[in-house]
């Protein structure tokens, strides 16, 4: 095989208690990349469309991965990469996770699968460092392991693919504002109170307890974030507006995707989704923003061959 065509999904990171270990993989919202062998050594990202972003390898989030992960190999040969660009940069939404691990992800396949999905993780983190100025995995992690993952441990790495309740489903909105993930990160505190770390903590492991015993009421009490939603939610117009609406139309609990701008909700069924989806659309509606939603399952599989 010497060229891939692949589906690389968008990621909702954070589920509020979880700054940076925790995401989970949305199943009909992604990129779409094409990656081929070529005789030339190197990476090339010779075609980008949907999005103004950077053709240069050393500036591109895929690029960046790809070349991360060649590093550890030797092979008398290169790469070129087109990337369908369908996640909006500054969603929240895990845009620049999508291309740095679909493009790990394809090369690996290509070479005939010397890395574990996990160890790709590590590669697509440095597409991450890039785009936020912090290699991160809670959006990579889901994408190429599927479902929804924590990060027990950046030193060293440990993924674990936690249970998905099977009722479960995601409604994510993004209005059409942009917040770049460095500046979400700018504005967070460094210190947090012993009283607000031990509430995170239990909210962590509450979640966790929750999507194992596929608790549904316990998964909506432990989706409360005491330390970074306070802060980014004053970046997102109407974020509590949006919030309440949700969850009087049925959400378990919601929070901030990621970064931002984008808000997500988790529900039992696709019905409370699609009623959590038209409370969203209105609020937003009331105030003149535009957005994109999207109602999804989670993607157990990620990234997948097409």
């Amino acid at each position: 095989m010497k060229e891939i065509k692949i589906f690389a999904p968008a990621t909702i990171a954070n589920l509020s208690c979880g700054f940076d270990i925790l995401g989970l993989a949305l199943d009909h919202v992604g990129d779409e990349m094409v990656v081929r062998m070529s005789d030339e050594k190197g990476v090339r990202i010779t075609k980008i469309i949907g999005q103004d972003l950077p053709l240069e390898p050393h500036l591109n989030v895929a690029g960046i991965a790809a070349m991360a992960l060649l590093s550890n190999l030797e092979v008398d040969h290169g790469f070129e990469i087109e990337i369908l660009k369908n996640i909006k940069p500054g969603s929240g939404i895990g845009s620049s996770a999508a291309s740095a691990a679909g493009a790990v992800w394809a090369i690996n396949k290509l070479l005939g699968s010397p890395f574990t999905p996990t160890e790709l993780v590590n590669f697509a983190m440095e597409g991450e460092k890039l785009a936020s100025g912090i290699a991160h995995a809670d959006n990579v992690a889901p994408a190429l392991l599927g479902g929804i993952t924590l990060v027990r441990s950046y030193e060293p790495l440990d993924v674990i693919k936690l249970n998905v309740p099977k009722d479960l489903v995601v409604t994510v909105i993004h209005p059409q504002i942009e917040v770049k993930t460095a500046t979400a990160r700018e504005i967070l505190r460094s210190h947090v109170t012993l009283k607000d770390a031990i509430a995170q903590w239990g909210n962590v492991a509450g979640l966790v307890s929750g999507l194992f015993m596929e608790d549904y009421d316990l998964i909506g009490r432990s989706l409360e974030d005491k330390i970074v939603e306070p802060v980014r939610s004053m970046l997102i117009p109407a974020y509590e507006a949006v919030v309440e609406a949700s969850k009087n139309a049925g959400a378990l609990g919601c929070g901030i995707s990621g970064s931002g701008p984008s808000i997500f909700a988790l529900s039992k069924s696709a019905l409370d989704a699609e009623n959590i989806k038209k409370a969203m659309e209105n609020v937003y509606s009331n105030i003149g923003i535009p957005y994109d939603i999207h109602i999804s399952p989670i993607n157990q599989s990620g990234i997948k061959k097409i």
